[in-house]
């Protein structure tokens, strides 16, 4: 009987964890929208098309985080994450709390990923494709965050 309490309460963290997973990606998805409204000037469609395209990424996110939740016999929430609206709408801007927004989700990811490893192998696999997934994300970011020709990772300063 014991066992099936520590899997019980052990259950209840991961679905608890993959709520806030979901939570965190649907706060994506309006932030990343929001940020496709705020955007003016000569590069404006090629941006947009970006940032819907990852606001349609984190509602995607969202839903796998959500089926996982079910499937392991949890209720998914109705809880969006945090947004922050700091009315900075500069490109610049948007990027770097893109950034920080990325950095954030793939916290969640790795803290799941140690939570599950060695109890499901589709949980640590979901938890891995997530953090792979992620990081490229980081990456892309950090890219558009770099002056023209500066190969150098972008710092933040």
């Amino acid at each position: 009987m014991a066992k099936k309490e520590n899997a019980i309460k052990s259950d209840d963290k991961i679905i608890a964890m993959l709520n806030r997973i979901m939570e965190s990606e649907l706060a994506g998805v309006v932030r990343y929208t929001h940020y496709s409204l705020m955007v003016f000037g000569y590069n404006r469609l090629p941006i947009i098309s970006w940032l819907r395209g990852q606001a349609d990424e984190s509602l995607a996110h969202a839903h796998q985080a959500g089926e996982l939740i079910t499937h392991i016999g949890g209720h998914p929430s109705l809880h969006i994450g945090p947004l922050l609206e700091t009315h900075k709408h500069d490109i610049g801007d948007i990027l770097r709390e893109s950034l920080a927004h990325e950095g954030a989700a793939l916290q969640l990811y790795r803290d799941l990923l140690k939570e599950v490893e060695g109890v499901s192998v589709m949980l640590e696999e979901y938890a891995r494709k997530m953090i792979y997934t992620e990081e490229l994300h980081q990456g892309e970011v950090n890219k558009m965050l770099r002056k023209p020709g500066d190969v150098s990772v972008f710092s933040g300063r």
